[in-house]
């Protein structure tokens, strides 16, 4: 009995499946946190106004070539089976429009061969945040602003982003600066700088049908050269066929789209497609007054205790005046008559150009993202027709409860993310006081928290069972630097034991319990080669500090688990393929115990696939098959456990330690 090489996937119903007829479930990892960034130079932590954005490499991004049998070894020896293969818009096309960095995509599809000659199934994400480096996150190139007219070197000083290396003072030792809090970049969605790029690339056609750039409109010329970088990167990897498909990218921003032009919301329960938080309450009319100079002066939320929002004061922001659209340039949303400037400021003309489309509700899913969705698949089927496309909206849409779009392409996987978001934004693990950020739930302990977990990504299973299709949640984590990097201190003061791992552990451990139990697919977040055990560098972006491996964990080098943060919250026995369909499947942590239910079906001629990890079993454990007739071998190189039946039969799996 083998374990074949990787091949493509089919969906069948909301479940995936091999070319043997197997199901497969994908636990995966992202590779990895600073693909986002130039190598070797571009992290977050190195300050830079980004001059020289049309000459950097991403060539090194997830590690150099002669470290990938090291990671990807490291990777396949924990399990996991699926990389979520992370590369940029920036990446591909930073150069300019049309011009490809040929290094870069002959490198990207050495690393995507190589992870299929390690047993691993591959899907490309074109990853972005906050629309790009020159915004305070990554993706897009920095010549799509110059594009459209705006100057992102004045970005920071007009308000319009928050950029990490234009925000802190590199010559203060303190890396917890006022000037820039902890996951503060996400709060870019909501300012100026995106939301005038984002709302282009949604409506251009409508909000600004005059704009024309290359005698296309704003928003063609954008989602077009994105397309093409996807396509190129498309063409490279082709003929690979552990690459399932595409990512169709990675939490896009909303823009203004299902905003009114100068009305303040306020209540939560309004229809926009972002909720509520704490900070400024920008309105699509603020942006583009902050984007043409002028000061302006907006409440501010702050999170009560019970979770609620409360307006607490007023600031004012842009107070220096200062104009981010480039010398000469008008803004295209003036030129539209959208607004309208005067002594007194902007004035609305046309207040509901971003939410009303010919007397109804403009709907982000169906009329933006559904063509998008159709794009991406056009594109990348073009080259590959069985390429499974990985849909995915904005950050914001489980908790506005939006559906994806009625009509969508074949053959498509439910690729939401999924945290929580306490433990994300306060980086504390701390179940007996925990309350769910959004609905302000609390919970008393660790069974409590798994039950919120489980009820959460229930509701993704949910929405995928409702269009037949699966689920693979494509982000999920913890930081690892809990509690101001209390693990990391003690790793410096001699404490290597597990145990000060222990919180990260009991984390991740309802986080997959609750995965196991829906029987969904899974890609955390994330695998960095550089990381550093440094609140600086972290992942060496916006000083998130999420990776499950950092190389100033290596104790010993000859051991291939070191180097691991919390290895057994995250390195835990699953089906990897079912001969037939797997029904149920529970690991405890406590006493090590897996158990599995398959429907066997004898008519597929390749054996189940369960990952039995050395560091918890060893060489010596006990395997119970409650059905004589299946035959298993164990292969403690791959550390995988192969059963094979022989007739149809609901079969249960227990594997206990000895």
């Amino acid at each position: 009995m083998t374990n074949d090489e990787p091949g493509p996937l089919y969906i069948d119903g909301t479940r995936l499946r091999d070319r043997h007829g197997r199901e497969v479930i994908l636990r995966g990892v992202n590779l990895g946190g600073d693909s986002k960034l130039p190598y070797p130079d571009g992290g977050t932590h190195i300050p830079t106004d980004f001059a020289d954005h049309r000459e950097v490499s991403f060539v090194g991004r997830p590690f150099p070539l002669d470290e990938a049998d090291e990671h990807f070894g490291r990777l396949a020896r924990w399990g996991f089976n699926c990389l979520r293969l992370l590369t940029t818009w920036e990446a591909v096309e930073h150069a300019g429009p049309g011009i490809y960095d040929t290094d870069y995509l002959d490198y990207f599809a050495e690393v995507a061969r190589r992870a299929g000659d390690h047993g691993f199934h591959v899907f490309v994400d074109f990853h972005q945040d906050v629309w790009s480096r020159m915004s305070g996150g990554s993706g897009a190139p920095g010549w799509t602003f110059e594009a459209v007219g705006l100057d992102f070197r004045r970005f920071q000083a007009a308000d319009a982003a928050i950029v990490m290396q234009a925000a802190v003072d590199f010559g203060d030792p303190n890396p917890h600066q006022a000037s820039y809090p902890q996951m503060v970049w996400s709060s870019n969605y909501q300012l100026p700088a995106n939301g005038i790029m984002w709302t282009l690339f949604w409506l251009g056609h409508e909000a600004t049908p005059d704009f024309l750039i290359e005698g296309v409109n704003v928003q063609d010329f954008l989602q077009r050269h994105y397309l093409g970088a996807v396509e190129q990167v498309a063409i490279r990897v082709a003929e690979m066929p552990h690459v399932i498909g595409f990512d169709t990218l990675n939490e896009p921003g909303t823009g203004w789209v299902g905003m009114p032009l100068s009305h303040r919301i306020t209540d939560p329960r309004h229809s926009a497609p972002v909720p509520l938080k704490p900070g400024p309450l920008w309105t699509p009319l603020d942006c583009l007054a902050a984007a043409q100079g002028l000061p302006v002066t907006l409440p501010v939320l702050a999170r009560a205790p019970d979770g609620t929002m409360t307006l607490a004061e007023e600031s004012e922001f842009n107070p220096k005046g200062v104009r981010i659209w480039a010398e000469g340039v008008a803004c295209p949303f003036e030129k539209a008559g959208i607004y309208t400037l005067d002594e007194a400021g902007a004035r609305p003309v046309a207040e509901h150009i971003f939410d009303r489309r010919d007397a109804r509700s403009l709907s982000l899913s169906n009329d933006c993202y559904a063509p998008f969705f159709k794009e991406v698949a056009r594109t990348i089927r073009r080259h590959r027709d069985d390429w499974i496309v990985f849909a995915e909206m904005d950050p914001f849409a489980a908790v506005k409860r939006r559906d994806y779009p009625h009509e969508m392409p074949e053959r498509w996987v439910n690729a939401a993310h999924w945290y929580d978001i306490a433990i994300l934004y306060t980086k504390r693990f701390s179940p007996q006081t925990s309350r769910d950020i959004v609905s302000g739930e609390p919970d008393d302990d660790l069974a409590g928290l798994g039950r919120r977990y489980l009820r959460q990504l229930s509701s993704y299973a949910a929405q995928s069972a409702a269009r037949s299709v699966p689920t693979l949640i494509g982000e999920f984590g913890i930081p690892y630097d809990l509690d101001e990097g209390r693990a990391y201190r003690d790793w410096q003061e001699g404490r290597t034991d597990p145990s000060i791992w222990d919180d990260h552990r009991a984390a991740l451990a309802l986080m997959y319990d609750a995965i196991d139990t829906l029987r969904i697919h899974s890609t955390q977040w994330n695998y960095t080669a550089s990381n550093r055990n440094d609140a600086w560098v972290g992942d060496g972006w916006n000083q998130e500090d999420l990776s499950i491996f950092s190389r100033d964990q290596i104790v010993d080098p000859a051991d291939p688990d070191s180097g691991a943060r919390a290895l057994g919250g995250f390195s835990r026995p699953f089906v990897q393929s079912a001969q037939g369909a797997l029904m149920h499947m529970r690991f405890d942590a406590g006493t090590n115990a897996f158990a599995a239910t398959i429907d066997v079906d004898p008519a597929i001629d390749a054996p189940t696939i369960i990952y039995l990890p050395r560091h918890i079993y060893g060489d010596r454990f006990n395997v119970e098959v409650d059905d004589a007739s299946v035959d298993w071998v164990y292969d403690e190189a791959t550390q995988h456990l192969s059963l094979l039946g022989r007739v149809a039969h609901r079969v249960t799996i227990i594997i206990t330690a000895c």
